[in-house]
């Protein structure tokens, strides 16, 4: 769901259960980014109570290599798109983040989670899953290195608190308290000179964003 809450779009992620990332999520993140460079100064994605993303949908997988392979690299194009955003991007962690729905966040420019008995975090080694390029360099862009063997290596999932130390939120709030606080650092960053905020961040990241993009048309 797409809403505007004065000059920050806000796409709400909601599909009543784990908010996997398949066809229809990804199509959602694309619409809303395209809609917030004609309408907003700012992007605030938010999940439903209780879930960020619990990663890929798995039921796609299902149908076989080529669609799971078809599916890893539309997520792959979702990811780098939102890393690469000229606007500021806040994440609303509402809840567990797991394996895509974690790499949502590194992709994020600021990351407002919730407290409570959540997960965050790859567990791609775990469940005996390499990571794709993408993968690896937004975790490597934007995860501390105290924590990167733990958490690409070792699969380890963390607590928000937790998350936050390890590079996968910036701050933690009470539920109630949460989309309301990513919309406020939203606003803060809206009044930015758009074109410095997003040259800036492009700069960056322009080393990742490369490696990322010859991965996907090799």
């Amino acid at each position: 769901m797409y809403t505007l809450e004065g000059e920050v779009a806000v796409i709400g992620l909601d599909d009543g259960k784990a908010n996997a990332v398949g066809h229809a999520l990804i199509d959602e993140v694309h619409e809303g980014l395209e809609k917030s460079l004609a309408e907003a100064k700012a992007v605030v994605i938010c999940g439903r109570a209780g879930v960020f993303s619990a990663g890929f949908d798995l039921k796609e997988f299902e149908n076989g290599p080529e669609a799971t392979t078809a599916l890893v690299a539309k997520g792959a194009r979702m990811m780098l798109r939102l890393f690469s955003h000229p606007q500021p991007v806040v994440a609303a962690c509402t809840g567990h983040a797991i394996a895509a729905g974690a790499f949502m966040l590194l992709a994020s420019d600021t990351r407002i989670g919730v407290a409570g008995e959540f997960k965050i975090g790859l567990n791609e080694t775990a469940i005996g899953m390499t990571l794709p390029v993408f993968g690896l360099e937004l975790a490597k862009a934007r995860l501390s290195k105290r924590h990167q063997s733990a958490s690409v290596i070792q699969a380890q999932l963390f607590s928000p608190d937790a998350a936050a130390d390890a590079g996968f939120l910036d701050e933690v709030v009470a539920a109630e308290e949460v989309l309301a606080r990513a919309i406020e650092v939203a606003n803060v960053f809206a009044a930015y000179p758009g074109s410095a905020y997003g040259a800036n961040k492009l700069a960056l990241r322009a080393a990742a964003i490369a490696r990322i993009e010859a991965s996907l048309t090799s």
